[in-house]
This record gives structure tokens, C-alpha cells and sequence, in this order.
């Protein structure tokens, strides 16, 4: 009998993912998976960071050493705000991924994040429906660097738990991994975005979606790194490289609007944080290629993650807020208004 291409006979092409089975043999070594979705019919939010870090010596254990995982979630509730777990959310041992080999494009998987409370939590099936772009590498510091790999287009339905009971959601979103070797100090900053475009097709891909990254390490000078990329109907349709696109950033928004989490930060006397703007305007153009996305955020969640090398946090900030695209990619015009997540992070010297 001929071996089918999901038989466990079959020698897999590459790592069964969504990382290499290896060592994490530096204390700065990690692998990260995001995941962020919003419901387009209420405006709920979800995001997720599970993560692998740097191993550790157990007590008493000269010759082991071991990894410590971190995880943690955080449901936006409109009307409510948002709700956190610690650093221990419950996450299963193989969290789903669309990196994990093998891997039938469109098959639904469950993905259970909860806080150990029980609130929040979620309970999805997610499905791809797009593909990933080609993986990236950014080098900073003396021997740091991260790689990293983009997804939009993911979609889930399911069950999200928060401060006002249990809900039941069709979501759309992106998922991200990353791996490599940084502290949060050398690595200085960033500015990650995504949204994908509103469609009446309940399981198709969007027919557009953009994502973006900006890397500023504190060192070398000439460092910094990023791309802007352009998906139609699933597939990769262009890419912009650092040195053909702008951001800008302009007011800041109210601190009001910003939730520190997760919920222990605020008894550790953590330091107040940079202002979070309230307006990211991108523009990209290669060719007859251009692309602008005007962001304006509405709330933040701000993730106050420990620092390895010093005293300061390390902050990572959340957005929700409304987005609006237009460009003209392949000789394709594209234009539409949704609301999207972006991240800025930084903060470990206060600057």
C-alpha cells in the first residue's frame, strides 16, 4: 500500500516544527509562538505568547539543565477592558501551530490557553488560510539575533472566557513564530502590526492582509531591520524591505487607556513605562508597488516581561485600534477599514 502524506511512516521533509528538536543551551537562547485574533462582529480581542526560554540548572542537578517555559493570555472585552493571566497560564505540552509538520492546510486544531484561576481562558479550533512568508533574520549585539516567521489569515471559533462570563466567537487573525538568542535590553525595541481585510467568506482567506516588523536594537548603529508584506487571498504578494518603507508615530494615548499587565506587575512596584503613541502611519513603495496604513489605537495592554541583565521591565504593549489600507500591489488597488493589533515594545533603560 503507497504511504499517504499525512502516514507517520512517511519520513518528514524537514522539522515536524513548529521548532528544531534542539538544545536551548544558552540562558538567552528562546522560541517564541504568538497568536492574536479579534472578532470582527463585537470587537473581543485575543492574544497569546507561549514561549521557551534559556535553560536553567535545577538545584542540586550539576549536570541538567532544563528550559522554563512562560506563558501567558489576554482577553479584550469591549465595554470591559482587558483581563490577563500570570506568566503560568495552563497551555498544552504542543500548542497548535501552523508551522507543525505534519499539517493538512485548512484542517482545524484545538488551541487551549487558561489562566491558572480559570479566568481568562479560551477554547478554539484554528485553521489556516493563507501561507507564511519566507522566513527572516535580524543579527544585533555581539552574538544576538532572532528569525522569525509570519502568518495571517488564521481563523478560529470557539469559546472566550473573561470577566463577563463565556462567549462563543468566530475570530480572525495572525500567529508568529520566533526563534533565537536576545535579552531584552540588547535588543532595544520594535513595532509589529497586522490586519487583515473584512470578508463575507466565512472559512476563505481575506483578500488582503498586511504585516509589519521594525527591529532597533541598541547596537550596532546600522542594525535596525524590518519588512512590510502584502498578502493576497492567502498568498504572499509583496514584499517591502526596511530601506522602502516609513513609519511615523504621532500623539500619545491616554494613560487611562492602558491596563498594566499581568496582574502581579502592578504589586512589584513596576516603573511607569514609555508613552504608547496613539497614531502609526506606514508608507511603503518599491516600483509601482505603494502601500499606506494609517493605525490609530484605541486601548493598550502592557506587558511588563522581566528583564535578564538589569532591574527595569521590559515592556511590550498591545494595541487595539482601528486601521485603514490603501495601496496598489501587482496593479491591484486595494483599500479597506478594520480594526488591527499592533505591538510596540522597548523600555528596559527607561529611554
Amino acid at each position: 500500500m503507497p504511504l499517504r502524506p499525512t502516514d507517520e511512516r512517511l519520513p518528514a521533509l524537514g522539522v515536524r516544527g513548529p521548532f528544531p528538536r534542539s538544545e536551548l543551551c544558552h540562558p538567552h537562547d528562546r522560541e517564541w509562538l504568538h497568536y492574536a485574533f479579534l472578532a470582527p462582529d463585537t470587537g473581543h480581542v485575543v492574544i497569546s505568547n507561549l514561549s521557551v526560554l534559556g535553560a536553567e540548572q535545577p538545584a542540586g542537578e550539576p549536570d541538567r539543565w532544563a528550559p522554563q517555559r512562560m506563558s501567558i493570555l489576554l482577553v479584550h472585552e469591549p465595554g470591559h477592558g482587558w483581563s490577563s493571566s500570570q506568566f503560568n497560564a495552563v497551555r498544552p505540552d504542543e500548542a497548535w501551530s501552523t508551522f507543525r509538520l505534519p499539517h493538512p492546510h485548512g484542517a482545524p486544531g484545538a488551541f487551549r490557553v487558561a489562566a491558572v484561576t480559570g479566568s481568562p481562558a479560551v477554547d478554539l479550533r484554528l485553521a489556516r488560510t493563507s501561507r507564511p512568508c519566507t522566513s527572516q533574520c535580524s543579527s544585533f549585539g555581539d552574538d544576538e539575533f532572532l528569525r522569525w516567521q509570519s502568518e495571517p489569515g488564521v481563523r478560529g471559533r470557539g469559546t472566550l472566557r473573561g470577566e463577563r462570563g463565556e462567549v462563543v466567537h468566530d475570530l480572525l487573525g495572525y500567529h508568529e513564530r520566533v526563534r533565537g538568542r536576545w535579552s531584552w535590553p540588547v535588543m532595544g525595541g520594535w513595532v509589529f502590526g497586522f490586519a487583515n481585510a473584512p470578508t463575507a467568506d466565512p472559512a476563505g482567506a481575506p483578500p488582503w492582509s498586511v504585516v509589519f516588523t521594525l527591529i532597533q536594537p541598541e547596537y550596532p548603529r546600522d542594525a535596525p531591520t524590518g519588512s512590510v508584506m502584502v498578502w493576497r487571498g492567502g498568498r504572499l504578494a509583496r514584499h517591502f524591505p526596511r530601506r522602502r518603507f516609513q513609519l511615523a508615530v504621532h500623539g500619545e494615548l491616554d494613560l487611562d487607556r492602558v491596563t498594566l499587565t499581568p496582574p502581579l506587575a502592578a504589586t512589584l512596584g513596576t516603573p511607569p513605562a514609555p508613552p504608547v503613541p496613539r497614531r502609526l502611519l506606514l508608507a511603503a513603495r518599491m516600483g509601482a508597488d505603494r502601500l499606506v496604513m494609517d493605525f490609530r489605537a484605541i486601548t493598550a495592554a502592557r506587558i511588563a516581561n522581566p528583564s535578564e541583565t538589569n532591574r527595569r521591565p521590559f515592556s511590550v504593549h498591545e494595541l487595539l485600534g482601528r486601521c485603514a489600507v490603501e495601496g496598489v500591489v501587482g496593479g491591484r488597488e486595494l483599500g479597506f477599514e478594520t480594526y488591527g493589533v499592533v505591538e510596540f515594545a522597548g523600555g528596559a533603560h527607561g529611554d
